[in-house]
């Protein structure tokens, strides 16, 4: 029961958390745009977190069960619980210092570093393809970003361009929620999925990733509450903190960021979708010289970066350890 319970709070403060740091950064960009209906940006969201996983398939919540370190023996669950445990605490603390992070990062880190403490197996290798597709995600989204941004400058102007931007705008985050779903929002329903079968099966080894529709339901319903909690906060750093964004570069940021994330979807690593965003929104407003970017805000970021796999990974071996001698 106790371990029940302990899933279970873990799981839905997780869910509220993502929705804090991942939801709030997708929406909050998205309502950026000018005439950009909230219902509409909010709805292709949760959509896409409902539906997308029974699409196109649950690869990536896998690697955070599977593919990261063995936790399929008596100790995985457990081990599993303290990584992600670890992963919300950084991020709480680097976030409370004015350093936002990604929660994906923190969560790999955690998991490995708990899988470590705990003597269970490490794939050495899962963990470097994971890391060096993360490393490559937002340099792919500078560029992608970039180019877009400066092709955009090109599109001549014509009396229908607002509305032809705005449909623009719309495609490119309806795909943009897609990729979110299919990767980087999978970690939701990996860690829901292991506090579904403690309750259902008890503590023990880690099984395959499955999540009904109605749990879906109700895990998107929170991981929305947490990102309209958080949407004034987040919605201000991505803009005035990094850039000062125009609908162009909301356009151009978002289509780089789903082309970021969807190809690291195919190899089934998991990439941080605020890392792609911002790397777009970088990479489409440079397109127009650098001093449109303000890169103070980008360094505070990126150094919460460095430090979040090893800070994660560090303090879940030491969790990994206690969960060993319990």
């Amino acid at each position: 029961m106790v371990w029940t319970l302990a899933f279970a709070v873990t799981a839905v403060l997780f869910v509220l958390v993502t929705g804090a740091n991942d939801g709030a950064a997708l929406i909050g960009l998205g309502m950026r745009f000018p005439k950009a209906p909230g219902w509409v940006t909010v709805g292709l969201l949760a959509g896409a977190l409902i539906a997308v996983p029974y699409l196109l398939g649950v690869a990536v919540a896998a690697t955070f069960t599977e593919r990261l370190a063995e936790l399929g023996t008596g100790s995985g669950a457990a081990a599993f619980l303290a990584g992600v445990l670890i992963a919300i605490g950084v991020v709480a603390v680097l976030a409370r210092r004015g350093l936002p992070t990604s929660l994906t990062l923190a969560v790999v880190g955690g998991i490995t570093g708990a899988g470590f403490g705990s003597g269970l197996p490490v794939s050495l290798s899962g963990l470097g393809t994971v890391l060096a597709v993360g490393a490559a995600a937002p340099v792919a989204g500078v560029l992608l970003g970039y180019f877009l941004g400066a092709v955009s400058r090109r599109v001549p102007s014509h009396g229908r361009m607002p509305r032809i931007v705005l449909t623009a705008h719309l495609l490119a985050y309806g795909a943009q929620c897609v990729a979110y779903a299919v990767n980087d929002g999978q970690k939701m329903l990996a860690v829901v999925s292991v506090a579904l079968e403690v309750g259902r099966h008890g503590v023990g080894g880690v099984g395959p990733v499955q999540v009904s529709p109605a749990w879906m339901a109700l895990l998107v319903a929170v991981f929305l509450a947490g990102a309209l909690t958080s949407l004034p906060r987040v919605g201000a750093r991505l803009g005035r903190g990094l850039v000062l964004a125009r609908p162009l570069h909301v356009v151009s940021a978002e289509t780089a960021a789903a082309g970021a994330v969807l190809g690291s979807s195919v190899l089934g690593a998991p990439v941080s979708m605020t890392q792609s965003v911002t790397a777009g929104v970088v990479g489409a407003a440079a397109s127009e010289g650098s001093r449109r970017v303000r890169w103070h805000g980008v360094v505070n970021m990126g150094t919460a970066w460095v430090v979040t796999l090893p800070s994660s990974m560090a303090l879940g071996c030491l969790a990994g350890l206690a969960v060993r001698w319990l």
